[in-house]
């Protein structure tokens, strides 16, 4: 069964049952000693593409935003033995044609991990995806904030919702976790590591 390490801020560590280790947005927070297999980074803010904090297998690949998202098309592939497929990311903060988020499929169940953005016109859409986890943003400054992440969820309808990228410079905002009340919401604390 696939694992799921909440490391802090916007980032993630997924290991798969095969032992294919995955980071999202790798800046913040610890765990970065398991030799990663794919990384992937959302877009370029320095808060989300520090590529060289994981240790990388020799067979590593780095699938960034420019790769994922160009000339209109967002991408469908398979890295490493993972479906990764790229999805909409914007807001007034965050160009749509230099950020992206990514729907990643591992051991069957189907993770959203939205990137920096606001609402956007393919959430509308995901409910059909039957997606298993949701993270969204919610610092409400750089990204929407909970009142909006929580209506992003009520569109996605994920099985799991997972608030993340909280508060500027903080791994966790506590204060804001409590507030994020949306359908079928999951906290997890900086540090905490779960079965998919």
């Amino acid at each position: 069964m696939a694992r799921l390490l909440y490391q802090g801020h916007g980032s993630l560590r997924v290991v798969t049952d095969e032992g294919v280790v995955i980071y999202i947005d790798p800046y913040a927070g610890e765990g970065y000693d398991v030799p990663a297999d794919l990384i992937l980074v959302t877009h370029q803010h320095f808060d989300h593409n520090k590529i060289d904090k994981p240790v990388q297998a020799a067979d590593c690949v780095v699938y960034q935003n420019m790769e994922a998202h160009h000339d209109g098309i967002y991408e469908k592939v398979v890295l490493n033995g993972v479906e990764v497929e790229a999805t909409e990311a914007y807001n007034k903060n965050h160009k749509k044609d230099e950020c992206v988020g990514y729907l990643v499929t591992v051991d069957g169940k189907l993770l959203y991990f939205a990137g920096d953005t606001s609402q956007t016109e393919q959430m509308k859409t995901l409910a059909a995806r039957h997606i298993d986890y949701a993270f969204l943003p919610t610092d409400g400054i750089y990204n929407m904030g909970i009142k909006d992440a929580i209506e992003c969820a009520e569109l996605i309808q994920a099985k799991h919702t997972i608030p993340i990228h909280m508060a500027l410079g903080k791994l966790f905002s506590a204060r804001k976790a409590k507030k994020f009340d949306a359908p079928g919401s999951m906290i997890l604390e900086p540090g905490t590591e779960i079965e998919l």
